[in-house]
């Protein structure tokens, strides 16, 4: 039996992210994005209130930090935990499938910080190619 004919009989997955209708891709446009991947890897570190939260994933606006927010808890990443005081107390942590998400990421992030200096090389003789014509 040859590979392809091997996957034509497999079980297809449940969910595709590479098909349009896949409501997965959603999730993956929250984790993925600017500043949900960020927010998830900074919770990681633990329990945040907002403002905290705001200071730790520098530039993010107010207004983008609570619709990530808001985002990641609908997809079960997230878990927002009011404390009924005066003023009201929000903190904000990884739920268990929330810890899965940034633990990957976290190798992500850990392995573009460890490779920058190979990055920034090729932009400069990407750029410098690119000028050059």
């Amino acid at each position: 039996m040859t590979v392809t004919q091997d996957r034509a009989e497999e079980t297809p997955p449940p969910y595709d992210a590479f098909a349009r209708a896949c409501p997965s891709r959603t999730t993956l446009e929250h984790v993925m994005g600017r500043w949900g991947g960020l927010t998830l890897s900074a919770l990681h570190e633990g329990s945040f209130r907002f403002n905290e939260l705001r200071r730790r994933v520098d530039g993010v606006s107010e207004k983008m930090l609570s619709q990530t927010l808001q985002a990641l808890e609908r997809d079960g990443l997230v878990l927002r935990e009011a404390q009924p005081t005066n003023p009201p107390r929000v903190d904000y942590e990884l739920t268990p499938l929330g810890h899965e998400v940034a633990e990957r990421l976290l190798s992500v992030v850990h392995f573009v910080e460890s490779r920058m200096d190979e990055v920034l090389a090729a932009r400069v003789r990407h750029d410098e190619t690119r000028g050059a014509r």
